[in-house]
């Protein structure tokens, strides 16, 4: 079985991209910071694993509207590794997390004490979400239900 299920910020905004050909699907690519329980020496010192992350779809998409920098979000999906050989002849080995699912680990008003916003980018979603009170935000206009990542 290779399930991977994982727990933390995005160090920075999601690279969006789009394959080519007649039905181009949105790939976003993007790298979680996960807290370890403990430090490597033992000493107390909480550190963190840089996990790559690529997830496909609809669920590029909402990465590309909704999730930036600093967001906290859980994501399962599997690992999957490769290879290529890169301009100098080198052989490159690669271990990403293909993400299956994503959704946000912490409520509005927590991700605002933090200094974060979990508002979508004004050129991809004019719509601004509204919060009704209860820490979670409404989905705005024009988000179809079949392109949300939790059916």
């Amino acid at each position: 079985m290779n399930k991977v299920i994982l727990m933390g910020r995005l160090t920075k905004d999601p690279d969006i991209r789009y394959s080519q050909g007649d039905n181009p699907t949105a790939i976003a690519r993007y790298t979680l910071a996960v807290d370890r329980r403990f430090g490597r020496n033992n000493d107390g010192d909480q550190t963190a694993d840089f996990i790559p992350c690529v997830v496909f779809g609809r669920s590029a998409e909402f990465a590309e509207r909704y999730l930036h920098q600093g967001t906290k979000i859980a994501v399962t999906g599997r690992i999957q590794t490769g290879s290529y050989t890169n301009r100098e002849g080198q052989k490159v080995y690669t271990t990403d997390v293909v993400v299956e699912e994503q959704e946000f680990a912490e409520s509005k008003a927590a991700a605002s004490n933090s200094g974060y916003s979990p508002e979508p980018r004004q050129s991809a979603a004019p719509a601004k979400p509204s919060s009704i009170g209860d820490g979670f935000m409404n989905i705005p206009d024009g988000v179809e239900d079949e392109g949300l990542p939790f059916n």
